[in-house]
């Protein structure tokens, strides 16, 4: 069997504070342990790969991991979706995303609403969930789009799926895309379609990123280049802009996730499968659902037996998170924390790897792996991981 590796991002699962996080306001973020400790959950299988054994993990130690465990400082100053999947793909970026605190300048403002022959509502940092039920009525009653954005860099454009269909809410997307390069540099332009009426509206799955296109060479480009089939699974095409990724699986879901990634594995499909599972961070941790956000890992943890029964004797697994998203602390944002790293493979030895001080030791781990290369950037932990 030819060599896979297998990178899964348990969106917004951060692990501890960084020293920093003050700057960010996000002293006392701890994602993992403060979930675990308002309502404590029965992970029990990324517990003996040494989940709890993570220095300042807050949950329980094994005393026999079966994996490789650690975590992993940002280098680029940001807590954002992009940069922290950029970082781990070999991209650290020396100057972050511009985020938009006051909402966007007047001078974006009016030449998207020029572009788009129309006038929007919003324009403020808000939470997602609360905006739609603020604005839908006069959204439905005008046709504005709703226009918002977070701590993130981010800029989201609401739409009632029977008043702005969606071709044209993607559409408007690309417009506002083209637009913020430059002195208004943003990360993702998003599409966040609603349906519902009379002031209760939910979110559909119909939800588009549009990333910028990466700015350097990442993990993707390279294996891609060397004719390896890349899978991305769930939002990784939006967050590359669709670069380096050569097999596409959009799925909308944890479970959908979950089972591609799965059905790859056991059809010996992609020579590197990276999957993005979203609920995490989508669902629960910018809505502080506690509950909600125990039951996606839990549901996780269930599934991750079958994900290594499905992985062969080369297979090498690493689950990790791209950024924190406390649900228990009073913010909907992400947060500026460290992430955990859970590697795996039957020919994996149990070591502690500490912790590492960028996102792109990953990716050079995955290009060792699989091409006996030296990326660049990041410093590979395989020589820890792998058997003698």
């Amino acid at each position: 069997m030819k060599k896979r590796a297998i990178i899964i991002v348990l969106d917004s699962v951060g692990i501890g504070e960084m020293p920093d996080a003050a700057e960010f306001g996000d002293e006392g973020s701890h994602t993992l342990g403060n979930t675990y400790a308002q309502r404590p959950m029965e992970i029990p299988n990324m517990l003996a790969l040494g989940l709890g054994n993570i220095e300042n993990s807050k949950l329980p130690p094994v005393e026999d991991p079966r994996g490789a465990y650690g975590r992993s400082a940002e280098r680029t100053k940001a807590k954002d979706t992009t940069s922290g999947h950029w970082e781990m793909a070999g991209l650290p970026m020396d100057v972050p995303f511009r985020t938009y605190p006051d909402g966007f300048p007047r001078s974006v403002m009016n030449e998207f609403e020029m572009k788009i022959h129309r006038g929007t509502l919003g324009n403020c940092v808000a939470s997602g969930t609360v905006i739609i039920n603020e604005l839908g009525d006069e959204h439905v009653r005008t046709g504005k789009p709703i226009v918002y954005t977070s701590a993130d860099s981010v800029f989201q454009i609401a739409a009632h799926e029977e008043v702005i269909p969606l071709d044209k809410l993607y559409k408007m997307c690309e417009t506002a895309r083209e637009m913020l390069v430059g002195d208004n540099l943003v990360g993702r332009v998003i599409a966040r379609p609603f349906i519902g009426s009379d002031g209760h509206y939910t979110r559909t799955e119909n939800r588009r990123d549009f990333a910028l296109e990466p700015i350097g060479e990442t993990i993707l480009d390279r294996l891609s280049g060397k004719g390896m089939d890349v899978v991305g699974i769930g939002k990784i095409e939006d967050i590359f802009a669709h670069r380096g990724v050569t097999t596409v699986d959009h799925t909308k879901n944890n479970p959908d996730g979950i089972e591609a990634t799965i059905r790859f594995l056991k059809e010996g499909r992609g020579d590197f499968i990276f999957t993005n599972l979203v609920d995490t961070d989508m669902l629960y941790g910018h809505r502080n659902d506690v509950e909600g956000y125990a039951g996606a890992l839990e549901y996780f943890d269930k599934k991750l037996p079958e994900i290594m029964d499905a992985m062969s004797d080369d297979d090498l697994l690493i689950v990790t998170a791209d950024h924190g998203c406390d649900p228990t602390t009073p913010s909907t944002d992400h947060s500026r924390e460290y992430i955990p790293i859970l590697v795996w493979g039957r020919h994996v030895k149990s070591c502690d790897l500490g912790t590492l001080s960028t996102f792109a030791d990953l990716g050079a781990t995955v290009v060792d792996y699989l091409t006996g290369e030296d990326f660049g950037v990041g410093t590979s932990f395989l020589g820890k991981v792998i058997k003698d």
